[in-house]
């Protein structure tokens, strides 16, 4: 069954009169999107009953775009659908987004379902933290929910200075009893618990500077609310069966992100210092991309990449890199049909534990896209966060139509 979210969640902080605006005759406005389908295909056997060897599934994301008053005012809507032939879980709707956004001068202002991005690194966005993880759709983070928020920005000559008030929390998504990519216990997403009695309806506030200063970039910003990684915390279902709880705590979290370019070397830093109930960590992940441009004179270009993971948590770190080194490769065609190939692995310095993944893409024709994705896991001890994984090596086929 298609899993359903709180559209007037979603839409609780867009103004009614935004809703019913009237597009005047000098508006302008457009369609996009695309439909793909994709089927995953795993190397071993499935580790629990009712998990299968592939799957196959299809979403559809577009996006509508309007502007009026001389581009001042815009509406956005990006919904999103993907049902899975496999999982339940998987399948499920969402807003990307679905905002109104005006410009007056210097300040501009956003209200609905927006999307948010902050960070630098390449391995993992530890500063990213207004967007809840879709983590359904992949598990390297990359995917988002839209969040509800008021969003205002100041852009001045010393840099931008954004608020951002979120009225609504989005739970995090996990893989169902039948989907892989999962823990060995099921995450009950039906019964979470939350350190706020307000739960899911608790207000959470963030602010963030960001400016460029010569070859850098910089970010520096605090959030204040409910944790968007939840602790995951034996219990038992209905029938008594063992099941894994998501708890959500209150933190605070104050993040530095910085880049600098330097000729053909980007210098990439993020740092966060976080406190919840159980005390105060501090966590890094910095490095560097140098791109060999033009490669054998060439148009291709060939991107070295490096980045080191610090926790100070050590074993208990939610994401797993705690003492990690990242080594990838970005190779870069430059032609016309955009290929691109992003390969690398997180190496834990302590187990050898290794993530690896590979992501290939390339355009066909002026509509068509394709796309290959792979990810292997070794050496995971009992320890480690993908334990659980370790069977769940996988080739995935994407093909996506852009209309």
């Amino acid at each position: 069954m298609m899993k359903k979210y709180s559209i007037s969640a979603l839409m609780c902080c867009l103004p009614a009169a935004i809703m019913s605006t009237n597009l005047c005759a000098e508006a302008s406005s457009r369609w996009s999107g695309n439909l793909g389908l994709d089927s995953r295909l795993f190397f071993n056997d499935a580790r629990h009953m009712g998990q299968s060897d592939h799957s196959f599934s299809m979403a559809l994301e577009p996006e509508y775009y309007a502007n009026w008053d001389d581009g001042d005012q815009r509406l956005v809507v990006q919904p999103f659908l993907r049902y899975d032939a496999n999982d339940d879980e998987r399948s499920h709707a969402d807003f990307r987004e679905f905002y109104w956004g005006g410009s007056f001068g210097d300040i501009e202002l956003k209200v609905g379902a927006v999307k948010v991005f902050w960070g630098v690194a390449e391995s993992n966005h530890l500063v990213d933290i207004i967007n809840q993880t879709d983590q359904v759709e992949n598990i390297d983070g990359e995917d988002k929910l839209g969040q509800p928020m008021v969003n205002l920005a100041f852009i001045k000559d010393w840099g931008t200075l954004e608020f951002f008030v979120l009225p609504y929390f989005r739970e995090r998504t996990f893989a169902g009893k039948e989907g892989r990519l999962r823990s060995s216990l099921v995450v009950d997403t039906d019964n979470p618990t939350f350190e706020s009695s307000a739960e899911e309806q608790h207000v959470d506030f963030a602010a963030r500077w960001s400016h460029y200063i010569g070859d850098w970039d910089i970010g520096l910003a605090h959030f204040s609310g409910t944790s968007r990684e939840p602790t995951l915390v034996p219990g038992l279902d209905g029938g008594g069966d063992p099941i894994l709880i998501p708890h959500y705590q209150q933190i605070d979290q104050t993040s530095l992100d910085l880049q600098a370019t330097k000729g053909d070397w980007l210098w990439k830093l993020e740092v966060i210092s976080s406190r919840n109930d159980v005390g105060r960590y501090t966590a890094f992940v910095g490095g560097f991309e140098y791109t060999l441009v033009g490669i054998c004179d060439t148009a291709k270009d060939l991107g070295l990449l490096l980045e080191y993971h610090f926790d100070d948590r050590d074993e208990n770190s939610a994401t797993g890199l705690q003492n990690d080194v990242f080594a990838g490769l970005r190779w870069v065609l430059n032609d016309v049909q955009s290929t691109e190939v992003l390969a690398g692995a997180v190496v834990d310095a302590d187990s050898q534990a290794t993530f690896g993944s590979i992501e290939a893409s390339r355009r066909v024709g002026d509509a068509w896209k394709v796309s290959l994705e792979a990810r292997v896991f070794t050496n995971m001890e009992e320890t480690e966060l993908f334990f659980d994984l370790r069977d769940d090596d996988y080739l995935e086929f994407q093909l996506a139509r852009y209309f």
